[in-house]
């Protein structure tokens, strides 16, 4: 056996309620794994954490399955080999503890002018669901804070206000200087979704994230050839075998953008996957965090790294949560920065 392995149990305490049209978030569990090379004494940490209602590994009995698949690992060596096609959460874990383990003393897991303190990520600001006052008022302050693309989460409340909302922040801020995003979550109704997307073109939308919900391959097809908004794949990505149906699901579809969340999908090896198959459709993409603690995200902004993608990445999570972890990176005015010392 290479490697032996503990768990620590957290629990992270948001800020704030962090709301989507699924759920409310206000407090968020993850495993830490480390794991240990028995040879060379060296140990590594990631972070395993199914995230509620959107998660395929979100089951009751998660903390057994974890211990029994990372036994699984050790035993064997390989993640391959320890069968977690079902586990994506357990296979980023082990991923970002092997990818740590190897890390020098730094903590650098890849060596790119980011981790090097040569260049920055372009980071977008987050607005969670609220009453569309609040929502607009905290647009403002992340503009405010720097941010000049804002992501908005939309189709929980009256779609003619959420309208007003960014209709008002479109008449203080035009598309030349505040790009708007926003992500449905699957709200929308196959059947009344393209009005709403003509609707917001009206605000000079850059995308939409997963405007219905996910597996409604016909309806989704249609959306991304008539949209006048560009249309990005999130949860459509979440289930997927990446090898068998992950061509054939962008042949069919063809989006504008996909949305690369590492911890849904089974870590950022399947998320290189993605990544050539988009490539070779034309079809770009960005990673976003979901909600993982410091240790996740860490990973993930330095994966990101090894791109040469330009795109704003959805990597501004890590100050949600009152009792994260600490870490090398650095948000401020929507640019992350890895602090190496």
């Amino acid at each position: 056996m290479q490697y032996s392995f503990s768990i620590q149990k957290h629990v992270l305490e948001f800020v704030k309620p962090a709301k989507t049209s699924r759920n409310i978030f206000k407090t968020r569990t993850i495993y830490l794994i480390t794991l240990f090379d028995i040879q060379s004494g060296k140990s590594g940490i990631g972070e395993a954490a199914p995230l509620s209602l959107l998660s395929i590994d979100d089951v009751s009995d998660y903390e057994a399955i974890l211990d029994h698949k990372l036994l699984a690992f050790c035993e064997k060596g390989s993640i391959e080999e320890a069968d977690l096609s079902d586990y994506p959460s357990i296979r980023f874990g082990i991923e970002t503890a092997l990818l740590s383990l190897e890390a020098d003393e730094k903590g650098r897991m890849y060596q790119t002018n980011f981790t090097l303190g040569k260049s920055k990520i372009l980071v977008n600001g987050l607005v969670w669901m609220n009453d569309t006052q609040t929502m607009y008022e905290e647009a403002l302050e992340k503009i405010a804070a720097g941010f000049d693309v804002i992501k908005l989460k939309i189709g929980a409340l009256d779609f003619d206000d959420e309208c007003r909302m960014l209709e008002k922040i479109r008449k203080q801020y035009s598309a030349f200087k505040i790009t708007l995003r926003v992500d449905a979550n699957g709200a929308f109704k196959p059947d009344e979704a393209q009005e709403q997307l003509n609707e917001l073109k009206r605000f000079e939308i850059h995308s939409i994230e997963q405007p219905i919900a996910p597996n409604q391959w016909d309806d989704m097809q249609r959306l991304c050839i008539e949209s006048p908004v560009d249309i990005a794949l999130d949860e459509e990505l979440i289930g997927v075998d990446v090898h068998t149906q992950g061509g054939k699901l962008l042949r069919y579809i063809k989006p504008q953008y996909l949305i690369l969340k590492p911890n849904l999908i089974g870590g950022v090896s399947i998320a290189d996957e993605w990544i050539k198959l988009g490539h070779n459709q034309s079809i770009n993409w960005w990673a976003t965090s979901a909600l993982e603690s410091n240790i996740g995200l860490n990973a993930i902004a330095q994966w990101v790294s090894t791109y040469d993608n330009l795109l704003h990445q959805g990597l501004g999570t890590g100050a949600l949560f009152l009792n994260n972890l600490e870490t090398h990176l650095e948000l401020k005015k929507g640019v992350m920065h890895y602090k190496a010392s």
